[in-house]
């Protein structure tokens, strides 16, 4: 069977999946306590469908992928941005650091991107590589901040059986090969930039799957005894209220 072939079924499999989950999140609830994870995914659900329906009309396809491109950037940081606030809840000063720290990302995002898209002009190919250069800049922010969150997961009380650790999850598998993938797309062949975007889409369709199991799964809450540095957290929590208060 051809690449192209496998690469429409897994496309077709992946927006069976994305409804699977929106049902999961309506059933669930899950936007009382994730409302950007619950927006993600309904953007990307509409996302998906509608660059399907151009998929036979190039010029349109590429230009609504770009708009959706650059719009789910700023939805994926959103929810790196829920996640550190969540882990955070009970540490006032820590997660409003985290929101210090994820305001100030955006907004050199956004500086590189607009620095970018001036360069070249406002030519249709410089603001493509400008959207596929911030998106290199997001999807490295996010493994970053997601890896960080997992080696330090013993100290944040962050439990495998939580909904926000797999998100995270979920989250920064997808981010990790759509880094590669943005990386190395204008450096390969068209036959290797093919077999790109049918990992990529599996990536996608694994995450897609691991929310879904997660959100349906009972949820396990860490206990004080499971968090042997909760102390530690406390006196950061304390150090960093009052440097902010100064």
């Amino acid at each position: 069977m051809p690449l192209r072939l496998i690469i429409h079924d897994v496309w077709i499999g992946s927006i069976g999946l994305q409804v699977l989950l929106a049902l999961v999140v309506l059933a669930k609830r899950t936007w009382q306590r994730y409302p950007f994870f619950s927006a993600y995914v309904s953007f990307n659900l509409f996302e998906t469908t509608v660059l399907y329906s151009l998929f036979r009309t190039p010029k349109v396809y590429g230009y609504a992928f770009l708009v959706f491109e650059a719009i789910g950037i700023v939805l994926g940081l959103t929810i790196v941005r829920e996640i550190f606030t969540n882990v955070f809840s009970p540490h006032p000063a820590l997660r409003k650091l985290a929101v210090i720290i994820f305001r100030v990302v955006v907004i050199a995002l956004v500086v590189l991107g607009c620095g970018v898209a001036y360069e070249q002009s406002g030519d249709a190919r410089g603001i493509s590589h400008a959207i596929l250069l911030a998106e290199q800049a997001t999807r490295i922010v996010e493994v970053g901040l997601i890896m960080f969150l997992f080696l330090s997961s013993s100290a944040f009380g962050l439990h495998w059986k939580q909904n926000v650790f797999g998100i995270a999850l979920g989250l920064g598998m997808f981010a990790a090969v759509e880094l590669i993938n943005v990386t190395l797309i204008g450096h390969v062949s068209t036959a290797t930039a093919q077999a790109f975007n049918l990992v990529r889409g599996i990536s996608f369709s694994a995450s897609l799957l691991m929310w879904a199991g997660y959100l349906l799964a009972p949820e396990q809450v860490a206990s004080n005894a499971e968090v042997p540095k909760r102390a530690q957290l406390e006196q950061w929590n304390q150090a960093v209220m009052e440097l902010i208060s100064r």
